[in-house]
């Protein structure tokens, strides 16, 4: 396994503003939102509309793990407001079928809500099963399911990291292996099948990777990216990863473009990827700016993380 940067996932926590031509999203809520960007941010705004025309996605269904909360929930969004049915799944069921009924709402199409560890392999069998029977063979699958926490390497107990590999390496082989035997079988070609990988360059954080399948199994009309876009200021990311907000300054320092990523340009980003506007590209990974947080030490920080209790 290579060593990881953070891992980070949006955890929104208010609802979704109401579908507008301008915008699809928000950033999440007030109190974590500061106006720290760096001063050339001001040639780099952020776009939060819909990169793709309208019904790009229509008649498609999409799979997305971890589409309750955060980034998941985001680029569900925008693949339903572009005409996808789409299916989200995560452990907490409540979590999922509220955002399914949020999403509903805001874009006119139907979202499914199904509860799924993606660590235990039955469930996932199970799950798909389901989500075949509910809304057919997905032509997108979308493995954002999630979890990391700081530590240095040497403190690692081995629950702590069969914890975070059981949900990103385990979790993504079992969810793609399941789901691509069923289109085999089906002769079903065109998945597109995305890893989030996201994160800065970062000490103390290990566990992935899966793109041979790009070229074993392009034969059956499947394609496999990988995106890494980066830092993106979330609840649920900078509480685990910058849990006393001591190094958000200096991640923008060390960014090109002066300012942290949004939802918007990660689910624009994923759109398109699965989009038939990028046909060619298989076995890619996407990046965004790199940095090295080389102040970052877990024994410095307010927020202690009992590492055997993960």
């Amino acid at each position: 396994l290579a060593l990881l940067s953070g891992l980070f996932e949006l955890l929104a926590s208010r609802d979704p503003p109401a579908l507008a031509s301008q915008s699809f999203f928000s950033y999440g809520t007030k109190i974590l939102y500061q106006n720290t960007e760096a001063v050339q941010s001001k040639f780099f705004p952020p776009l939060q509309k819909a990169m793709l025309p309208p019904n790009s996605f229509q008649g498609k269904v999409a799979f997305i793990t971890g589409g309750g909360t955060g980034l998941g929930k985001g680029m569900t969004t925008l693949l339903s407001s572009l005409g996808a049915q789409c299916v989200i799944a995560s452990r907490k069921i409540d979590v999922v079928k509220v955002t399914a009924e949020q999403i509903s709402s805001q874009t006119g199409n139907k979202v499914h809500a199904i509860q799924c560890d993606v660590r235990d392999p039955e469930m996932v069998k199970n799950t798909v099963s389901e989500l075949i029977k509910i809304a057919g063979h997905p032509d997108i699958v979308i493995n954002n399911a999630a979890g990391n926490f700081i530590s240095p390497t040497e403190r690692l107990s081995p629950n702590a990291w069969k914890t975070i590999t059981d949900i990103v390496l385990n979790g993504t082989v079992f969810v793609t292996l399941e789901i691509g035997k069923q289109l085999i079988k089906a002769q079903k070609g065109m998945l597109f099948i995305l890893h989030i990988f996201i994160g800065p360059m970062c000490y103390f954080i290990v566990p992935q990777s899966l793109l041979s399948l790009a070229a074993e199994w392009g034969k059956y009309g499947m394609r496999f990216n990988v995106i890494q876009p980066g830092p993106i200021k979330t609840k649920g990311a900078f509480s685990r990863l910058d849990p006393t907000g001591e190094f958000e300054k200096e991640m923008i320092d060390r960014i090109p473009c002066g300012r942290l990523g949004t939802v918007e340009e990660l689910a624009n980003l994923a759109a398109f990827l699965c989009s038939d506007y990028a046909s060619w590209i298989n076995g890619a990974v996407t990046q965004g700016p790199k940095f090295l947080l080389s102040g970052l030490h877990p024994e410095k920080s307010k927020t202690k993380t009992n590492l055997d209790s993960q």
